[in-house]
């Protein structure tokens, strides 16, 4: 994949960045040796090897998947300036 001058001063608006004309052709190349890098990342073979959470071993921290309310209904909702229920009210703000 190749970015012309064009796609850098679409990026470059999409980006809310101020790109003047002279630095197009280096920002062209940046982004082209990016691309190019990402595709050699696509070319390695990762088969069998185990998901990282570091780079140092260490052991995922797990816990239970269980739904709770967190038991603290009334402390949240006292912080609330309107409730129903055990909801916050809110504005209504779309007609």
């Amino acid at each position: 994949m190749s970015v012309d001058a064009a796609t850098v001063r679409r990026i470059a608006h999409l980006s809310r960045i101020a790109v003047a004309d002279e630095e197009v052709e280096h920002l062209r190349g940046e982004l082209n040796a990016i691309l190019t890098f990402v595709e050699q990342l696509g070319e390695v073979d990762v088969a069998g090897v185990e998901p990282m959470t570091s780079v140092t071993p260490m052991a995922m921290k797990k816990r239970q998947d269980k739904v709770t309310d967190g038991g603290i209904v009334d402390d949240i909702l006292r912080n609330a300036p309107l409730t129903e229920g055990s909801y916050f009210a809110v504005p209504k703000v779309v007609e």
